[in-house]
């Protein structure tokens, strides 16, 4: 029922066809740009700096976030999907000798306007969509993301192996160019007094967001909870191929048939986190999903192909849990002034430990047992979901009903 009133819903409809749209082209790059650097460079090491040219924008989200409080929020989200149509294209005009150097560039460029599309979603969403849809919202966003990263990136592997990087370099460039023809459907009235409100966004500084996620007993815990739950996933993302060749004895490639079922459980928890989220408070829901990965995490340490598969898929079930809830919370209690840099806050905060956690787990399982390091991960999640359903992180959160505004 939910879903069909998301449908329904002209504003939540276009946002998640851009995002379908766009996403697909962004997943299918994202792969291929590694095996594109490692094919002419022959290098690993350049190869894996692409998921780091991607990510390091992270870092710079609660100022990226600012504009999307300054802009209006329509304007920033055709604007920045026909700039990176534009700019991924130009990638093909570049000789040869200045391709891996320029594509470094874009990458980075492409990780920013990700940022940036994030936050003015959010921000647009919370205003537009009736409150309480916004958990669906999310939900279905959640489940947009992971069914495009099974498919796109295998779309995109093929596309390079049969006809090289241009193909796919073209397919993001179009998926962008469409999604910003989608986006500009969008009607979204600015608001009364919305010259003021910039005037008053200038003021409050980038730091706004941090200051408020800082200063609510609401969010705090939530953020928190999801930064500390992304560092456990990159140090169990670290440790796939090892769980992969020394508790399951098969070669590298099973571990995608891991992800693949990883991917089917996140798609499943954001089908029903919507019905779930106005069940339950957020604290709640994003507690039980972070145990719920939490003892999936220490299965791992088993052994067993079917364990392996069932833990996969209950880390894909329960590791969104607490990011779908911690924004919805956001866009909940966070005035419309500052949301846009709240949410790229937000998203900061939980999504940069993971690369961090990636990075150096990889040098910890070369020391560490994966049969060690695995149970102490779980152990350390049931204490973050213990820590943030007792409230540790300040007073408990009411049920999310939602802003009248």
């Amino acid at each position: 029922m939910t879903v069909g009133a998301l449908v329904r819903d002209r504003t939540a409809r276009l946002c998640l066809t851009g995002l379908l749209v766009s996403g697909f082209g962004t997943s299918a790059m994202w792969l291929t740009s590694g095996i594109w650097v490692k094919t002419v460079t022959g290098s690993d090491g350049l190869a894996a700096l692409t998921v780091c040219a991607m990510w390091a924008p992270v870092l710079a989200g609660p100022s990226l976030g600012a504009v999307a409080d300054l802009v209006p929020r329509r304007l920033l989200l055709v604007t920045v999907n026909l700039v990176m149509a534009g700019l991924m294209a130009s990638l093909l005009l570049v000789g040869p000798e200045h391709r891996i150097g320029a594509l470094f560039a874009v990458l980075v460029v492409h990780g920013a306007s990700g940022v940036l599309l994030d936050a003015a979603e959010a921000a647009l969403i919370a205003a537009a969509v009736e409150a309480r849809l916004v958990g669906d919202f999310n939900g279905l966003r959640t489940t947009a993301n992971e069914g495009m990263k099974l498919l796109a990136p295998l779309v995109g592997a093929g596309l390079f192996a049969r006809y090289g990087a241009g193909p796919v370099v073209v397919l993001d460039a179009v998926t962008f160019a469409l999604a910003a023809l989608v986006l500009g459907r969008l009607r979204v009235e600015e608001p009364a007094g919305a010259r003021a409100q910039a005037r008053e966004a200038r003021r409050g500084g980038t730091a706004a967001g941090l200051r408020l996620l800082r200063g609510s007993a609401e969010l705090r815990p939530l953020v928190y909870a999801g930064a500390l739950t992304m560092l456990l996933a990159g140090l169990n993302g670290a440790a796939v191929y090892a769980v992969v060749d020394d508790a399951l004895g098969r070669s590298p490639a099973y571990a995608g048939v891991l992800y693949a079922f990883q991917g089917a459980g996140s798609v499943a928890v954001g089908l029903l986190a919507g019905p779930l989220l106005r069940r339950f408070p957020e604290r709640s829901f994003a507690a039980a999903g972070i145990a719920v990965f939490a003892v999936a995490v220490g299965a791992r340490a088993l052994g067993g192909g079917a364990v392996a598969l069932a833990a996969s898929l209950a880390i894909g079930a329960g590791l969104p849990c607490v990011l779908i809830a911690a924004m919805t919370a956001v866009q909940r209690e966070t005035p419309d002034v500052v949301l846009g840099r709240t949410a790229a806050a937000a998203g900061s905060l939980m999504t940069a430990p993971n690369a961090v956690a990636l990075a150096g787990g990889a040098g910890l399982v070369a020391v560490v047992d994966v049969r060690l390091l695995l149970p102490a991960v779980a152990v350390a999640g049931l204490l973050t979901a213990a820590r943030l359903r007792t409230g540790r992180w300040g007073r408990a959160s009411r049920a999310p009903t939602g802003p009248s505004s």
